[in-house]
């Protein structure tokens, strides 16, 4: 017998439809409502399913969903990554999220992972009827992101970043980078891990989504002045952050720093590396701790 369903809604973010599964567990009177979204140029097929397949199995509703000219959803131009706009898509999912029947609007819990886990902690922030926060190896600060990598590739991404800034002020379209890359590779994420998980992440969709590993190269002139971690003492609400002790995209001690800033924070690090917590051998108990953590804040009553 399944434990839950899911089907296929859109959503509407500033008049663009933004494409969403919906989860909801099977034997569970209005149930809390988990809203998730993907990191930095990623899409909800990179295994969001496997974890919202779980929430459901847990008691919970899900709603995940692309950002506005990402994956399924409408929009153009295409992987043009706008941090306001994702914000604002956020908050579109919330509110729709909000909105639906069957489920307790005032048990909504924000999931996000790598840049999404800092688009969970921005919104947080604003949105204190947030019942519960679990923040992936989340993005905390602009300045020790962008410059963890080697100099002359953030020299080469700045300028990949002005040329494409250029384009568009202009009306033309957009000047691309890679999104993963590998060590050396003109791409916005070079660790080592980068790549080989990209393509562990796509499995068998490897081949149908390789052309879209790319974004509009102005995003490199702003994830530098991007740090949610800045407002992590206005986080009321129970915050899990999970850090991988090998992260070079969100190095270990600046992620440790923002956490322990939390209110109400709870903290749980594994030896892995950014992009590690999505696959075994290490989702089992990353995706059981996030489990456990609303088990206790946000338990789904079973009916």
């Amino acid at each position: 017998m399944s434990t839950h369903t899911r089907e296929d809604v859109t959503f509407d973010s500033d008049g663009t439809p933004c494409a969403a599964w919906l989860y909801r567990p099977t034997g569970v009177v209005d149930p809390p409502i988990i809203v998730m979204a993907h990191g930095f140029a990623a899409i909800r097929v990179l295994r969001l399913d496997a974890y919202a397949e779980r929430f459901a199995a847990a008691g919970y509703a899900v709603l995940v969903f692309d950002y506005r000219g990402w994956g399924d959803s409408a929009g153009q131009p295409r992987r043009v990554l706008n941090i306001r706009a994702q914000h604002r898509d956020w908050r579109a999912a919330v509110a729709y999220a909000r909105s639906l029947d069957g489920v307790d609007a005032t048990r909504l819990v924000l999931w996000g992972t790598s840049f999404g886990g800092g688009h969970a902690l921005h919104l947080a922030a604003e949105d204190l009827g947030v019942a519960a926060v679990v923040a992936q190896v989340p993005h905390i600060s602009g300045p020790a992101s962008a410059f963890s990598q080697p100099p002359r590739l953030v020299a080469r991404l700045i300028a990949a970043g002005l040329r494409d800034q250029a384009r568009a002020a202009l009306g033309r379209e957009p000047y691309r980078v890679a999104a993963a890359g590998y060590p050396g590779d003109l791409a916005m994420m070079t660790s080592p891990d980068a790549a080989p998980m990209a393509i562990r992440l796509a499995g068998d969709l490897y081949e149908q989504l390789l052309p879209e590993n790319d974004v509009a190269a102005r995003i490199a002139l702003r994830v530098p002045f991007y740090s949610p971690g800045r407002l992590a003492r206005r986080i009321t609400a129970p915050t899990l952050v999970q850090i991988a002790e090998r992260d070079t995209v969100t190095p270990f001690e600046v992620a440790m720093k923002a956490a322990r800033r939390l209110p109400r924070g709870e903290v749980v690090t594994y030896d892995c590396q950014h992009f590690e917590p999505y696959l075994d051998p290490y989702f089992d108990t990353v995706v059981s701790d996030q489990i456990e953590f609303l088990a206790t804040h946000v338990p789904p009553g079973w009916g």
